[in-house]
């Protein structure tokens, strides 16, 4: 029996790889299939199934292309009616994959056709259980998700079914039980899961704060739903990818790894309307930049902030990258659904600076030459870009908090005739709202290199630790 958990980072995104005497399953397989195909040859295995838990809504799975390089049926549990064809597992209906088992529970809550997979052993040994997004190390599923796709469905009639699922099947697994989750900390599906990949069930049951025993039903829906921020806008584009179909990767790769001359880039920028999109480090793209193009780099949490800061899947990109970074970024795009890459400046911004074309730059200072322009004036206008609960965790006194994920809001805030001081946690997302606004018009903003803990280190500047209000009775 082999079990090797695929953990892909930057979506904090679990898919699996299971095999016994010569068959193997995926489950939830990333959007680029070749590496569990390849995997599959080298064990001198062949792919059996490829199961699904759900549709998900964070980011677009390899199902389509993978059954149809491999010929092995796509499995959903109850409630699953995709575009495509699959094949529909019963509640309680066992799968054969070499000498293993494995047994579909179906766990609705997170969305209706939501699926739990229980793996025995060869001797029918139950050894893990590959919860999908109904349970996390930590936390469980969100429930508010499947209603943005079907409206009659609310996060409270939801949370009354993942309460049942997580009671009725899975709970009374036995404590021996490894725990195999879709995702980690970081993914936008759940609250507040642990940076912990897999678990104990036994140890879930104690720590937990959704599988206390003595948790009521509505005490469960209230906790659950409780302090939901809203997702990410490309999340529900994702999940009628997921449920549709899409183009195959191969098709996508082949588009966006065009390689275009600056001539030819400029030329496609002109005319396509296509978006420039930077993916250096942040400080790199700052020195110098292709006019109106915006930066995510791609050494953070890149496809995440990609849905966020587009909202248009369907917006054609081209692509400013380090040389030989290009596949990486198209494969990282196509994972969220951003498929219509055009093409990629050939030699990076090296080769468009050599051919004489325009740059922008951004300005850039320390936390301590912060420190110095607050000294010489405490009334500089300073942009907090952190989420609101980081700004309420702790922030710079007088900062004014507009977050990047509203930033369609937030620049309303911002004069074009001011001078601002922008900067996030560490720097990462502050050069995307600076270079966002900086496409728009916004020529005043001034990026603060290192973030909040640039600024906490130079203990120069005043900091406001957020104190709760005393609540009086």
């Amino acid at each position: 029996m082999k079990i090797e958990q695929i953990y892909t980072g930057c979506l904090a995104q679990g898919a699996y790889y299971i095999e016994s005497d010569g068959a193997a399953v995926i489950i939830d397989p990333l959007r680029e299939v070749q590496p569990y195909i390849d995997k599959a040859a080298r064990n001198n295995a062949k792919i059996k199934y490829v199961l699904e838990t759900h549709f998900h809504a964070d980011f677009v799975s390899g199902h389509l292309d993978l059954a149809k390089k491999t010929g092995a049926p796509i499995v959903y549990g109850p409630n699953a009616q995709p575009s495509f064809e699959f094949y529909s597992a019963k509640d309680g209906e066992e799968l054969k994959v070499g000498k293993l088992t494995i047994k579909v529970l179906h766990t609705p809550g997170h969305t209706m056709e939501s699926t739990s997979y229980l793996l025995k052993d060869e001797q029918g040994k139950d050894v893990a259980l590959f919860s999908g997004d109904t349970l996390f190390i930590g936390d469980v599923g969100r429930p508010d998700l499947a209603q943005k796709v079907k409206a009659d469905l609310t996060q409270e009639i939801l949370a009354g079914h993942l309460f049942d699922s997580l009671r009725n099947k899975i709970m009374p697994l036995a404590d021996d039980i490894i725990v195999y989750p879709a995702h980690g900390a970081g993914s936008a599906c759940g609250k507040n899961m642990s940076k912990e990949t897999t678990d104990t069930l036994g140890n879930q049951k104690k720590v937990n704060y959704a599988l206390r025993s003595d948790m009521t039903k509505e005490e469960f829906i209230k906790e659950v739903t409780t302090g939901l921020t809203a997702p990410p806008s490309y999340f529900p584009l994702n999940v009628m990818l997921n449920i549709q179909g899409y183009e195959s990767i191969d098709k996508v790769l082949e588009r966006g790894l065009s390689a275009l001359t600056p001539d030819g880039f400029e030329t496609a920028a002109n005319e396509s309307g296509a978006l420039m999109l930077d993916v250096r480090d942040a400080q790199k793209f700052a020195s110098a930049f292709i006019p109106n193009s915006i930066n995510i780099g791609l050494q953070g949490s890149f496809a995440p902030w990609v849905g966020t800061m587009i909202p248009d899947i369907k917006q054609e990109i081209l692509l400013i990258c380090e040389p030989g970074t290009e596949e990486e970024v198209v494969t990282r795009l196509s994972r969220v659904g951003y498929d219509n890459v055009i093409g990629y400046l050939k030699g990076g911004i090296e080769s468009w600076i050599n051919a004489g074309k325009e740059t922008d730059s951004i300005k850039s200072i320390s936390a301590n030459e912060l420190a110095d322009i607050q000294a010489e004036d405490a009334t500089i206008n300073i942009l907090d870009v952190r989420k609101n609960s980081e700004y309420l965790s702790e922030h710079l006194l007088n900062a004014e908090n507009l977050p990047l994920d509203y930033i369609n809001e937030s620049m309303l805030q911002v004069a074009k005739d001011k001078t601002y001081y922008v900067h996030c946690a560490g720097g990462y997302r502050s050069m995307i709202f600076v270079s966002t606004l900086r496409a728009r018009g916004y020529n005043n903003l001034i990026e603060v290199k290192g973030g909040f803990s640039a600024i906490k280190e130079n203990n120069r500047l005043k900091v406001s630790n957020y104190v709760c209000p005393t609540t009086l009775l």
